[in-house]
């Protein structure tokens, strides 16, 4: 069996690189996100109060991303590993030898008790002639939430409309097989347009059963409030990236950096955006070490936070 889309790892690593701000711009909106991110208000709406039982309950995944060079060299061996730092489950960025192969891959995750959390692919994933290869294979994969890593329609004020409602047409030809799409936003999606945010605008022309994957660590980047972001679409948020702005601090690049409202963006993300998983995402790497070992550190932070 073949994924229904381009090569995951190739789109993704393209996707990355053409959304990457210049270190200079990346560090200059960090420090108003910082500003911002210091006063921020409690979880509005409602009154909802932190819950550490609830969060407890929400499992934490590893985007695979973060190790993306091991994945390369042996994928089986880096699961392995994956799987004995404690996190609960995966989300691809590719599928390495087990591209052609969700059976193999399931059969693998279940071993090592890993559950495959979804995946990032190209929305002609959601297409007519491969719609179909693509449900086959997460329904096998057991994978739930898939996710598109950005559309250059995003950002142009013609297209954005029309990936839109391309996304919430694939919503609903995806909602009887208990598969669900969203996207998910690196910095360029919260350029202003008009007096909103292409982020904003995309929210509010899909339907809900379209949900919002929020990068967390580029939300703060491009000087957003992730709590506000959360709280004006309850319910969209059905997995986050969780990291530190990445370039902002190699020395402290890791989740629990005391620069941030780790507890006030999970508290909000559980209660009010209907969060079902966190998602570790690192992308800095301090010297002396590995990827793996970074990822291991932010995990430690996630769970201390959860926890408290």
């Amino acid at each position: 069996m073949s994924v229904p889309v381009e090569s995951n790892l190739v789109m993704n690593h393209r996707h990355h690189s053409q959304w990457q701000p210049s270190r200079r711009s990346l560090l200059s909106a960090s420090v108003t996100a910082l500003a911002a991110c210091a006063t921020s208000k409690p979880i509005s709406k409602a009154g909802v109060q932190p819950q550490a039982a609830a969060k407890r309950t929400v499992p934490i995944g590893l985007q695979l991303w973060s190790v993306r060079e091991a994945c390369a060299i042996d994928v089986d061996a880096t699961l392995k590993e994956v799987a004995a730092s404690g996190f609960a489950g995966v989300e691809f960025a590719g599928h390495y030898k087990y591209e052609d192969d969700a059976k193999g891959l399931r059969k693998t995750l279940d071993a090592l008790g890993l559950r495959a959390e979804g995946s990032h692919l190209s929305v002609r994933a959601f297409g007519p002639e491969r719609l179909a290869k693509t449900v086959d294979f997460y329904k096998t994969l057991g994978a739930k939430f898939l996710i598109v890593g950005g559309d250059k329609r995003f950002t142009d004020p013609e297209g954005s409309k029309a990936y839109a409602e391309e996304m919430n047409a694939a919503a609903e030809k995806l909602k009887s097989s208990n598969l669900f799409c969203g996207h998910h936003n690196h910095t360029e999606e919260f350029a202003k347009v008009g007096d909103t945010t292409y982020w904003h605008l995309f929210a509010d022309r899909t339907s809900p059963d379209v949900f919002l994957q929020l990068d967390v660590g580029w939300a703060w980047a491009a000087g957003l409030d992730p709590i506000a972001l959360i709280n004006r679409y309850p319910g969209r948020f059905k997995t986050l990236h969780l990291k530190v702005p990445p370039g902002l601090d190699v020395e402290d690049p890791f989740i629990g950096n005391t620069r941030f409202d780790w507890t006030g963006v999970i508290n909000a993300s559980v209660q009010v955006g209907g969060a079902e998983w966190l998602m570790v995402e690192q992308e800095d790497y301090p010297a002396g070490m590995s990827p793996m070992q970074s990822s291991q550190a932010s995990l430690r932070g996630l769970q201390n936070i959860m926890e408290g």
